[in-house]
């Protein structure tokens, strides 16, 4: 048994059982990565996966068990090789983060720059998606951190750390009927043409679930992952816009009416996550604090040797968060 061949399996499980991604993901080829699983299924005197021709189509029950097992040792050969390159020196590497637009372009540009004057050798990796983009990458291995609000289900595996809470705020143009109110109604709202954020793929919408309960619905016109886009076409009068309270700036969007609607709709909780069971390098320790100064460095060290989320909600508990 080789730690190649148990890289080779790990990317075949994680990519859905294609081995053509799996191969593309390890730079190698297809009949290479088919080989080394058979030479592994054959020391080990069992199936690993069942084939329907040359296709795999599911893990057999002892297949699980054994990919299960490479991944953890493969997760500690990753921390023996970050613990070796701490040692050896701590201000050199790369971070991977995978995020919302919302949180690359209106949060973590100071954050970065901070942590960019720390550390000029780490190389630095911005992703941007969907909760269920990042939530992919996530479950690939391809990103050290995650930063999202919501959606914490798909990301098993992970503890996820509470950052900071938000509210939706509303925009208008200036000559807009809603731009004189300090307040407004949910009935207000639904009067009017709405341009929001991407609904999630994955359930039903908070936002129409919120209009409902005052038996409303409302009309939205336009939704988009971008809260630039968004304020685009409130400004060309295409309808009001809600937005993220963060994504609102002073002095570009000095010709927008923001309204708070946090008495509207619920606070949302922005977290960042990592892999559990993992080591994480001084570095990465010091970009969680610049993210989330309230976060000690023994609340991250103890989250990342976490063996559930029930220990990490324990670890987080009772935390005082900001309000963006």
């Amino acid at each position: 048994m080789k730690l190649h061949q148990l890289r080779y399996l790990a990317a075949v499980a994680q990519t859905g059982l294609n081995i053509t991604a799996a191969a593309e993901k390890l730079h190698t080829s297809q009949p290479g990565v088919s080989k080394q699983i058979k030479l592994l299924e054959d020391e080990l005197g069992f199936q690993i996966f069942v084939r329907d021709g040359r296709n795999l189509t599911r893990v057999t029950p002892a297949g699980q068990q054994v990919i299960d097992r490479a991944i953890r040792i493969l997760r500690e050969v990753q921390n023996i090789k970050r613990l070796s390159d701490d040692l050896k020196d701590e201000e050199r590497g790369s971070l991977s983060i995978a995020t919302t637009h919302t949180q690359a372009r209106y949060v973590l540009p100071e954050v970065i720059k901070t942590f960019r004057e720390r550390y000029p050798e780490v190389r630095l990796h911005l992703h941007q998606g969907t909760s269920e983009q990042i939530a992919e990458m996530a479950a690939l291995d391809r990103i050290d951190f995650a930063i999202a609000t919501g959606s914490e289900s798909l990301f098993d595996g992970f503890s996820l750390l509470p950052c900071y809470k938000w509210h939706r705020h509303v925009v208008v143009p200036q000559n807009h009927a809603l731009a004189r109110a300090r307040k407004i109604t949910l009935k207000q709202l639904a009067a009017h043409p709405i341009i929001t954020y991407v609904f999630s793929f994955t359930g039903p919408s908070s936002l129409h679930g919120i209009f409902a309960k005052e038996g409303l619905v409302p009309n939205v016109v336009l939704t988009a992952r971008d809260a630039d886009v968004i304020k685009t076409y409130v400004r060309l009068g295409l309808g009001v816009g809600i937005v993220a309270s963060m994504a609102i700036e002073a002095e570009g969007d000095a010709d927008l009416v923001h309204i708070d609607t946090s008495d509207l709709f619920p606070t949302h909780t922005t977290w960042i996550g990592f892999r559990r069971g993992g080591l994480l390098r001084k570095y990465q320790l010091d970009f969680i604090q610049l993210f989330a100064p309230h976060l000690t460095r023994r609340v991250i060290e103890r989250a990342a040797g976490a063996a559930n989320p029930a220990e990490v909600e324990q670890l987080v508990a009772g935390l005082d968060l900001p309000l963006k």
